[in-house]
Order: C-alpha cells, then structure tokens, then sequence
C-alpha cells in the first residue's frame, strides 16, 4: 500500500478481478486503485483459501502504508477456515412396470448454494470479522442449463414419470462454496445407486439395464465400451455432467476386508466423449485425477467439526487416499468425435466414480450403503448387520 498509489496484491487466486471488487469494497477504496496480479500457487477445483489470504495481506498493508505484507495461511488455518462443500441429502423413489422398465422416479434433494464466488466483501474472512462487518449476500436458489445443487439431478435417463425437486436450504452452520462438480457428484451417487438396486430388482444386468433406459447413442456408447474394456459390470456407473458435457462411463473392482471394512479399488476402466478430442493425454490425465480424486472423497473424506469449531485441523482428522491405496490400474478410453463440440472434460469423473465404488462395495458384501463416506468403519457395521 502507497500513499495516493493504491494498493498492489499478488496472489494465487482464481478470479483477479472479483477479488479485486471484494477487497476494494472491503477497504471502502475506489477499485480502480486496486491491482490483483495473479501468482502461480496451489490451486483447486472449487474455493479454498486463496482469496482469504489476499485480503488478510490487503486489510494489514492498508493499515502500513508503505511496507510489503506477505501472508501465508498453514495447512490448519486453512483446513478450520476455508469454506467447505455443502452437505446434501438425497430421496429417491422408483418403481418398475411389467416390462422392466422404470415407470416412476421421484428425486428430492436438500441442500444450499454450491458458490459463494466470485462475491463481495461480505464473501472474505477479513471482510465479515472486521469492525463494522460486511454481511456476506444472501444465497439464493439459481437454477440454470448447468446446474449448481441440482446439477446432475435429472438424469439422463428416459423414464416416463419423473419429478425432480431441490429443497433449498438458504443457511448453513459452516461457511460453504463451490466443491470440484459441485451438486454433480452426490446426485450422481443417489442416482446410479438406486439405478443398481432398480437393475437387481429387475433382474437384469445393470449395464444392460442402463442401456434399456438410455436413448442418447453416445451414452449408450461410453457405457458400451467401459463395460466391454473392464470384462464385466459388477461396479459400474454413467453421467452425463451437467447433461450437457462431457459423457462418461466408469467400471471398477474393490478389495473389500471382511475385518476391517478397508475397501481399496483395485482397477477402474472408464470411457469418456468429450466431443472432438484435441488433446487426448489432457483428456485421460484429468479423467485418472478426477477418479483418484472422488475416490478419495467415497472413501475418507468429512470435515468434522463440534459446536464451536471445526476440528479436522491436518491429514489425520481429515484422511485422504495415500499412495498406498491408489488402484493398482486406471484405463481411461477416449471416444473421440472429431468435427463435434468440445464438452469439457475436467468434472465428469467425479459422481461417476462415487456410484461405481458404491456400487461394487454393494455387490461384494450384499448390502447397500447410504451415507457418504463409505469410511470402513461404515462398511464394517454394513457387513456386521
């Protein structure tokens, strides 16, 4: 901060120019005498703590002009004070008719807003716990062609009675934002697990009862082609992301300790159309990473916390897949479409992959589990019933 210079902040953050708005509104200054220059650092799929960190450095250089402030959140503040996904429940009710097929499918969802950036003062840290505070926006419910919690809450699927609802929730007790795929990955999961139970109600093979109710030929195609590569369908998942994106299908085997309840993925094989494929290595790195990265989040991921404070503070309170556990093979086959749009690939792993694991723990110990996530603890209570 410079006398009559304004103010100058480096940072990694995702978006210069809404934290721009959002430290010049909370420094009451003319935004126009804030610079925000981006800088490599540690990024994310979603919101962490990048912005907050800005506007500490910013609320303390205002208060020293003249003097370089650089602030650096530990791995603690970050885990107690960025924000986090939003919970969401999920309740699903189906049926099938005489020839198999579904004939009704009601899906309600609770849940808040799944983006609280890019927002204005009242969405920093230092902005809300200052002296005169400034108050964070309301949430609002926004429903678009994307999706925010209701993404991926209508599924793909031709089923002739459908009704889709999301309860909105404007208030939360912890601070929430934007989680890779936001609502995407738990809708995904509640969906295509119910479509297994439907397919085992049925009696019919869950690949082939997917491709009974898909109409579309290139989901048919990537649910074809995952099944075929993988050798059979016992953990096995389709969405669409968005509905609107990239398609993918996903087939996986688990591990299962009858002791412990330890699941481990042991191979996954995907395929994914992304319309024209330009880059078809950036298409399987960012495949193989959203798996491992959903897999890691069915399998151990939760912030905790009391009535007073978060308390998942460091990688033991808040586990995530170790190097250990990683599948011992991860196939990702591209469907490429050339002349076709490019669909975005970055998010369509995410509730594919939860409902595959679901789905696969479902068919190795015979019962279903509901809650996310399947630590083994939940699984060992699951096979103890």
């Amino acid at each position: 901060m410079t006398e009559g210079q304004g103010l100058k902040v480096w940072s990694h953050t995702q978006g210069v120019f809404p934290d721009r708005e959002a430290i010049a509104g909370m420094l009451a200054m003319p935004k126009e005498r804030v610079q925000v220059m981006h800088m490599e650092g540690s990024g994310c799929y979603g919101h962490n703590g990048a912005d907050d960190a800005a506007a500490d450095a910013a609320f303390i250089a205002a208060k020293l002009p003249g003097r370089a402030v650089r602030v650096q959140w530990m791995r603690e503040q970050e885990h107690a004070w960025e924000p986090f996904g939003p919970a969401m429940m999920i309740k699903v009710k189906s049926s099938l008719g005489a020839d198999g097929r579904i004939d009704s499918w009601t899906f309600d969802l609770w849940s808040n807003t799944h983006s609280t950036r890019p927002g204005g003062a009242g969405s920093l840290l230092a902005g809300v716990h200052k002296a005169a505070p400034a108050m964070p926006q309301p949430a609002k419910m926004e429903i678009a062609p994307a999706g925010n919690g209701d993404r991926n809450a209508n599924p793909l699927y031709v089923i002739a009675n459908k009704k889709v609802q999301w309860h909105f929730l404007p208030d939360m007790p912890l601070r929430v934002s934007a989680l890779r795929s936001l609502g995407a990955y738990a809708n995904v999961f509640a969906t295509e697990s119910s479509i297994d139970e439907l397919a085992i109600l049925a009696g019919v093979d869950p690949v082939e009862f997917r491709l009974k109710h898909l109409e579309d030929p290139r989901a048919q195609a990537v649910a074809k082609l995952a099944a075929e590569r993988f050798g059979w369908s016992k953990g096995f998942a389709f969405a669409r992301y968005k509905n609107l994106a990239a398609y993918l299908a996903l087939a996986l085997e688990v591990k299962v300790d009858r002791e412990t309840g330890r699941t481990r993925v042991i191979r996954a094989v995907a395929a994914i159309d992304s319309g024209q494929a330009v880059n078809p290595d950036g298409i399987r790195n960012q495949t193989t990473g959203g798996i491992l990265q959903a897999i890691s989040w069915t399998l151990y991921e939760a912030v905790t916390f009391d009535r007073t404070r978060i308390t998942s503070l460091d990688w033991s309170s808040y586990p995530i897949l170790r190097f250990a556990s990683v599948p011992d093979s991860v196939e990702v086959h591209v469907i490429d479409q050339p002349g076709q749009a490019f669909l975005g690939t970055g998010e369509a792993a995410q509730g594919p992959t939860a409902a595959a694991v679901a789905n696969a723990i479902r068919n190795a110990i015979g019962r279903r589990l509901y809650d996310l996530p399947l630590t083994r603890q939940r699984v060992k209570a699951a096979i103890g019933v």
